[in-house]
């Protein structure tokens, strides 16, 4: 059969090689770190660790600012070139669906979440697409709406799998905007992973769910002419131990900055002396100066849980050293995860604790994925969480498979990226 002209590439959340190493068409790489989305994922499109292309984290501590954001859209928060970049000078067209920091993108097709969020609550649920007509013509194909309450939140679940494969095969059959190559995302295997862990009933219905949309995607990628790449992201690890709060420990030691306001305790980036943005299995820890550092450093060490305390050097041997990176990295032990919350009071959390607000939480908040008390709100309760990501050690390998002849089988990610640049390269 003659090669196709054509390439989707499909990341799925959460598919790690502890779950189908049983199934004969994958095939294990390691993951860069940190093993979370938007790193992964700005890795796969420049080729490069984050110590080269700035995303260092799922959210940034812009320091100008004094203010931590989590999840941002821009392209331009990737830095370097793309492995794209010769492919579409030729001519060639690509396109991402529902990849991170892809609004702004050079690309020819973009579809990504993008509501309106409303001055008197609530929002607008809308996407955000390139070219703009693309949203209301996939809406009519499919038949709704992209509903973002499934995407993320506690009615997360695989309906918002369902629509990204719809839209991903209808994509590839409109001959006026399917690009040549195609980036697409699966992300449901995550939301019950993180809820009730690798090893569940719940986690293999998910996988089963998930192994069906593969099949299909894959069909009608053969069907419309694209050979296919799927891989994962990260693993997830079993959580046995709870959370570990490495900001509670820092306002412990007087070094976490508060500002209290009608009896919560919101944060003071201004005049703190350290912080910690808390993402899955790793965070990064930012300092006022050298004293505070090391007594951050001190404080950390020693607080159970926390694996390692790298400085820069040690960043920079795991590729993470870059001018966004923390004074200090930690990383949690084995089935451990880094919660932000700094208040131990329930009623001193600020307002936006109790609610789905993953722009603003000053760090990643899985607990999102439950309904709290009162009705409306989200959990707080962190021994919910029976799943985790983030580190790449060793048994922590994600799976990959292909229609694509590899001359030599990849390592890392970064080998599946390269073979996806060099399939372009040999597309003239």
């Amino acid at each position: 059969m003659p090669a196709k002209s054509k390439l989707l590439v499909v990341d799925v959340a959460a598919l790690g090689w502890n779950l189908v190493s049983h199934l004969p068409e994958f095939r294990p790489v390691q993951s860069i770190f940190p093993a979370v989305t938007c790193p992964v994922q700005a890795a796969f499109r420049t080729g490069t660790t984050p110590s080269k292309n700035g995303l260092v984290a799922n959210g940034l501590f812009f320091s100008d600012l004094r203010k931590v954001l989590f999840w941002e859209q821009s392209a331009t928060l990737v830095e370097g070139p793309r492995i794209w970049d010769d492919f579409r000078a030729r001519g060639k067209k690509v396109g991402l669906m529902f990849w991170q920091q892809s609004m702004g993108e050079a690309a020819d097709l973009v579809v990504t979440p993008a509501p309106i969020h409303k001055h008197s609550g609530g929002m607008i649920q809308a996407c955000y697409t390139q070219p703009a007509s693309l949203e209301a013509r996939l809406t009519e194909k499919i038949g709704r709406p992209f509903n973002l309450m499934n995407y993320w939140g506690p009615l997360a679940n695989h309906k918002s799998s369902d629509w990204i494969v719809d839209a991903t095969c209808a994509v590839m059959e409109m001959p006026d905007v399917a690009p040549d190559v195609l980036f697409t995302y699966i992300p449901h295997l995550d939301y019950d992973l993180q809820r009730y862990g690798p090893v569940s009933r719940e986690a293999d219905k998910a996988l089963d769910i998930l192994l069906g949309y593969l099949t299909r995607i894959e069909a009608k990628a053969a069907e419309c002419g694209y050979e296919w790449l799927v891989f994962g992201d990260y693993a997830i690890e079993q959580v046995h131990d709870g959370a570990v709060f490495p900001n509670r420990r820092l306002r412990e030691a007087g070094l976490f900055g508060t500002r209290t306001i009608e009896g919560m305790a919101y944060t003071d980036f201004f005049t703190g002396r350290a912080f910690a943005v808390c993402d899955h299995g790793f965070a990064h820890v930012y300092c006022r100066d050298e004293a505070s550092k090391l007594a951050a450093a001190e404080a950390l060490r020693t607080l159970p849980g926390v694996a390692e305390v790298w400085d820069k050097n040690d960043q920079e041997k795991h590729g993470i050293a870059h001018r966004r990176s923390g004074d200090l990295v930690i990383t949690a032990a084995e089935s451990a995860w880094f919660a932000y919350p700094w208040f131990t009071d329930r009623d001193e959390a600020p307002d936006y604790a109790s609610h789905v607000d993953i722009h603003n939480k000053p760090g990643y908040d899985p607990c999102e994925l439950y309904f709290g008390w009162p009705p409306g709100s989200v959990s707080f309760d962190t021994r919910n969480i029976r799943g985790t990501h983030g580190s790449n050690r060793a048994g922590l390998e994600v799976a990959w498979a292909s229609s694509l002849k590899m001359p030599q089988l990849p390592v890392t990610q970064l080998d599946l990226a390269r073979a996806v640049q060099s399939w372009m390269e040999g597309q003239r």
